[in-house]
């Protein structure tokens, strides 16, 4: 398949899309704030309905906040989750709609949509599921690689870091530089003739 249709170049299309993989090891290099406020300062420009950015990031990087973290990961995500240089919590601010009138000023009724808890959570979760795509973009941006997660107790991290219960753990991202056999084999995708139609 060529790439000729797209404007990105080969070598940034290999970076963030077909040579990159999902890491489950990383070397001790340290991934520092600057790097990750210069993957914010890239996705947060990423659409979402309304704009309503409801990602909030946790950095996971003391010793401390490990170990309360790895005790609610799955038997698998435990030990590559406590060697990794940075962690990253990513959740959903269920009370995002108090920001519209900022980030949303030229419609002031914006925040009446999101009145009810439930309708809030709905789009909270896929707008923050969106973010949590193009933060993992991101970091591949940067040169790293990513290790998203989802095999966690979802209810004991969101008691453990979100004690206000206004937010929602939607994944857990390892972030570094890849270690040794950071990579499994690469899982067959989808032709585009089996995903794509036309009406």
């Amino acid at each position: 398949m060529t790439t000729d249709a797209l404007v990105l170049d080969a070598a940034a299309q290999d970076l963030l899309f077909r040579e990159a993989r999902t890491a489950n090891s990383f070397t001790d290099e340290p991934v520092s704030d600057e790097q990750v406020q210069a993957i914010y300062e890239l996705v947060k420009f990423g659409p979402t309905a309304m704009n309503q950015q409801p990602l909030r990031v946790v950095l996971v990087r003391s010793a401390e906040g490990r170990e309360r973290l790895v005790q609610h990961l799955g038997e698998g995500n435990k030990a590559k989750t406590a060697a990794a240089p940075l962690t990253a919590i990513l959740a959903v601010d269920n009370e995002f709609h108090e920001e519209l009138p900022t980030v949303f000023p030229h419609f002031p009724a914006a925040k009446s949509y999101f009145a009810e808890r439930p309708v809030r959570e709905a789009s909270a979760a896929m707008n923050g599921a969106l973010q949590a795509g193009y933060f993992i973009i991101g970091v591949r941006a940067a040169g790293l690689a990513a290790g998203p997660m989802t095999g966690y107790d979802a209810e004991g991290i969101n008691k453990e870091f979100f004690t206000d219960g206004e937010h929602s753990v939607l994944a857990v991202v390892n972030i570094g530089k890849p270690g040794e056999n950071a990579w499994y084999p690469r899982s067959p995708r989808l032709a585009y003739d089996e995903v794509v139609t036309t009406v």
